[in-house]
């Protein structure tokens, strides 16, 4: 289940605002695919990115002219096709991700990360907003053509001032990317009453306004 911070979020949305909530829904269904992660040379590129809550990062940057998909997921773990309760539970290391499809003659990597630290909170390293544990810490898997400007983007955020604390986001290798089970996929769309009750109540936006302003 989602660890939730009762401070940030009233008795009355524990139920409403969890993110693994998905009623009616089956959660235990094992993941069919499990992908490289990789860069193409064609029409499509591809980063990974784990920011908290996937529900979360798939809307956020889907919003994003020239992303063409974001897909659910789980990342840098050790078992094999891991299933959401697994990973909640934190017993396979992976963390919540996901997978940006999106057209590099229309959105570069660089735009990329800079919309993922500003939809995130860099500076917290044991989850985001009010979701806590492992899987929901925020992480750049990066390729190996994308590793060095991933750590220099993070540098120069570092260096810029703009935040207060250290950014403790880390730049992995990418590796193995597991798609998570269909239920979570476009869950924002699927279930938007569930889904904008769940992100008010961990107050992801209040806290990313805070950090990043309007």
């Amino acid at each position: 289940m989602k660890k939730l911070y009762k401070t940030l979020i009233p008795v009355l949305f524990l139920t409403a605002a969890s993110c693994n909530s998905a009623t009616g829904q089956t959660q235990n269904g094992q993941n069919q695919q499990a992908e490289p992660s990789t860069i193409s040379s064609g029409q499509t590129a591809e980063a990974v990115f784990a920011g908290g809550c996937f529900w979360c990062v798939e809307a956020d940057f889907e919003k994003l002219p020239g992303v063409i998909e974001a897909i659910s997921g789980y990342g840098g773990g050790h078992k094999k096709n891991p299933t959401y309760q697994e990973v909640v539970r934190e017993t396979t290391g992976h963390y919540e991700v996901a997978k940006i499809i999106y057209d590099p003659t229309q959105l570069s990597y660089e735009q990329l990360l800079e919309h993922f630290w500003t939809s995130v909170d860099p500076t917290d390293g044991g989850g985001q907003f009010c979701d806590r544990g492992n899987s929901y810490r925020t992480a750049i898997f990066a390729t190996e053509e994308q590793f060095d400007q991933a750590k220099a983007s993070k540098q120069e955020l570092q260096n810029s001032n703009r935040l207060t604390n250290p950014v403790v986001t880390p730049v992995l290798q990418a590796g193995v990317f597991y798609r998570a089970e269909e239920y979570h996929q476009d869950y924002y769309k699927k279930n938007p009453g569930h889904y904008n009750r769940y992100r008010t109540g961990c107050r992801r936006d209040a806290r990313l306004k805070a950090i990043w302003g309007g």
